[in-house]
């Protein structure tokens, strides 16, 4: 599963990356039988639920901790230091690991959200950089 991670920038700004999760812990049910398909377990150390309210525009922050932001609905627009701009909607989710630099911006589109923070240890290894597909090849 590709996830979207902004992270520090040589600049002290931050920059937006693909990482990838991997998908490929079979669960099965008492009878042996794949169910589904998880990652393994991330290790998480709080989780808290927020509102951003419409119109709401964060300029430049770090995030407190390393974490995890699942948009629960809405849509949110997050810029990073080098001006790459995403916009992320339900059940869409930013790995927000920019701790210690300048930062990025948050902004609501069109209406409130509604996110879930999982609060990430420190030493939590969240996914390996993604694989090049053809778009994001065809942009460099």
């Amino acid at each position: 599963m590709k996830l979207t991670r902004c992270i520090p920038a040589p600049d002290s700004g931050s920059r937006l990356d693909e990482i990838d999760i991997p998908i490929d812990e079979a669960f099965t049910d008492t009878h042996g039988n794949v169910v589904f398909h998880r990652s393994s377990a991330l290790p998480a150390q709080s989780v808290t639920l927020a509102e951003l309210p419409e119109g709401m525009a964060m300029d430049w922050h770090p995030p407190s901790r390393r974490q995890l932001a699942i948009i629960l609905s809405g849509t949110a627009e997050v810029e990073a230091g080098d001006g790459t701009k995403r916009q992320f909607t339900t059940g869409q989710i930013l790995v927000a690991d920019d701790v210690g630099s300048r930062g990025h911006r948050t902004r609501t589109v069109g209406g409130p959200v509604r996110v879930l923070f999982v609060h990430l240890p420190p030493e939590a290894d969240i996914g390996a950089p993604a694989a090049p597909t053809k778009r994001s090849e065809a942009r460099r």
